[in-house]
């Protein structure tokens, strides 16, 4: 067992506080480059990932979400969208899926990024990137260098959340 895959998973935090120096858009292509070989239900790949780099429209785009505060001073901010079309049962999954492969990406990159929760303002969203209706954005990164190195949070033990054959019965160890 590789230890090193393990080593991103485990220390990726969520980044809520950027130093005031730029991003490179190529890192950010990078990554989602990788967020590209993510799985998806047929290999339908129904993400879309739209870049915003304008300062005003980032400020614009904090306003219209609730718990938006660390796009303030990102440098960058990505809006990953899925397509309902292209998989109608499971872009939410697959979209999801691709936004978690360009996190990882991102911190693997030395990046800071936080998720930044979009499912309250679908229309709103939809309308200030001009994406058709049949998109539903996902998720929106705010990136940057990293300005603060959060501890990891306590996580509930296996015994809490693995269950054996059925649910309720006890994993023993």
């Amino acid at each position: 067992m590789s230890e090193q895959c393990f080593e991103p998973l485990l220390k990726r935090r969520s980044i809520r506080v950027f130093k005031d120096e730029e991003v490179p858009l190529d890192l950010v292509l990078k990554a989602i480059d990788v967020a590209r070989y993510a799985p998806s239900a047929g290999n339908k790949q129904p993400w879309r990932f739209i870049v915003i780099r304008d300062r005003s429209r980032i400020e614009a785009l904090a306003k219209i979400l609730k718990y938006s505060r660390p796009l303030l001073n990102a440098k960058t901010a990505v809006l990953v969208l899925a397509n309902k079309d292209e998989s109608p049962v499971s872009y939410m999954v697959d979209a999801s899926l691709a936004a978690m492969y360009f996190w990882i990406a991102l911190h693997c990159a030395g990046l800071g990024a936080v998720w930044i929760q979009t499912l309250r303002n679908v229309e709103e969203i939809l309308g200030f990137v001009g994406a058709p209706s049949n998109y539903v954005p996902i998720g929106l990164f705010a990136i940057g260098w990293p300005g603060e190195q959060p501890v990891a949070k306590e996580r509930k033990h296996l015994s809490e959340i693995v269950f054996l054959e059925r649910f309720g019965e006890a994993l023993k160890q």
